[in-house]
């Protein structure tokens, strides 16, 4: 069933992109609230509540991105970008409203890039395999791309990296990785223009 979904020029895509956004969210818990105790001197509690202002943020885009028609699902994909650009800005800023201003807005773009490639790829899943299947599938990428990537922060701790360094590492590959999953989209839909008419 992996593979199925794996090669499907849609699934693959989509499937890229919520286990890129799984993997990333977890980490990224860990670095905001490493980030609020080292870089904002928040105690623990304090640091917390960042990931509650996050998540508030992926609530609001979430609702934004329940407007795009599955078709234009695709059309998203730059959002993923600028999210990863977004965090980049994070040790450059230590008031409470911006830090807070800026979780809303990270939030707000994970959520609103996400939604659609959920939904594309549970359409997929369902043409492809059964639903219980394709969220199998999805689940068990999305895991193993987490231990991947909060494996990688732990690493980065233990070599005692800053936490202003490990943030830019992180912003910089999750929007690298997005403009990678931006080309090899539109490859797959150069080589078959056929494949938005699945979706229409």
């Amino acid at each position: 069933y992996v593979k199925v979904l794996w090669q499907d020029k849609l699934g693959q895509i989509s499937l890229a992109v919520t286990t890129l956004f799984w993997g990333a969210g977890a980490t990224l818990q860990l670095i905001v609230i490493e980030w609020g105790k080292s870089h904002l001197g928040f105690r623990l509690d304090q640091a917390s509540i960042l990931m509650g202002v996050a998540a508030l943020g992926t609530i609001v885009g979430s609702v934004f991105a329940g407007r795009v028609p599955l078709k234009k699902a695709l059309s998203v994909l730059p959002v993923g970008v600028l999210m990863g650009l977004v965090v980049l800005m994070m040790p450059l800023v230590s008031s409470t409203w911006t830090v807070y201003s800026l979780l809303l807005i990270i939030g707000g773009l994970s959520g609103y890039f996400v939604v659609p490639m959920n939904a594309l790829l549970q359409h997929r899943g369902h043409v492809l395999l059964s639903a219980g299947h394709s969220i199998a599938v999805q689940n068990f990428n999305e895991q193993i791309n987490i231990l991947l990537m909060v494996a990688m922060y732990t690493l980065m701790l233990w070599l005692d990296l800053p936490i202003n360094l490990i943030i830019a590492i992180f912003g910089i590959l999750v929007a690298t990785l997005m403009l990678v999953i931006i080309r090899w989209s539109k490859r797959n839909i150069a080589a078959d223009p056929a494949l938005l008419d699945e979706i229409g």
